[in-house]
């Protein structure tokens, strides 16, 4: 599985605290941003360029990004066709959004969590996989429908 993380200035270090955690899980990682700390960049940047990445395979390739509040970058994710991006502060709802929803990507509120809180929440977005219940996949048809309305 290939994941893309990207992050403005203040999710910066959070987004290498996260990277280095799952290159140490042996995951393939692919930071798109922002390389160094520059407190006048924007989350729209990284978060689109996760996103583009997601959106080629959306099935296959997952993305966390990260902001100060996690909205913006959730926000700017979700434009994309077949990228289904979820704001997640507790580990239920990330195994209910990864189970029943099927997110491929993950947004994260640098100013709200702990490095640990992120790690764990992380983890189980990585390792929850969705549930092939008629039900689940009738309801991303559906949003996939909304795509092109």
């Amino acid at each position: 599985m290939l994941l893309y993380i990207g992050a403005d200035h203040r999710g910066f270090e959070l987004k290498n605290t996260l990277k280095d955690f799952f290159k140490q899980q042996g995951y393939e990682v692919f930071d798109v941003g922002n390389s160094v700390y520059d407190e006048g960049d924007d989350y729209p940047d990284f978060a689109s360029a996760v996103a583009k990445e997601v959106a080629k395979d959306p099935d296959n390739i997952k993305g966390i990004v990260i902001c100060g509040s996690g909205a913006g970058a959730d926000i700017a994710a979700n434009k994309f066709r077949g990228v289904r991006a979820t704001l997640a502060l507790s580990g239920d709802q990330v195994f209910d959004a990864r189970h029943d929803d099927n997110i491929n990507i993950l947004a994260l509120a640098a100013d709200y969590l702990s490095a640990d809180d992120a790690k764990n929440l992380a983890r189980l977005f990585i390792e929850t996989k969705f549930s092939p219940e008629d039900r689940f996949r009738r309801r991303i048809d559906k949003i996939s429908k909304l795509e092109n309305a």
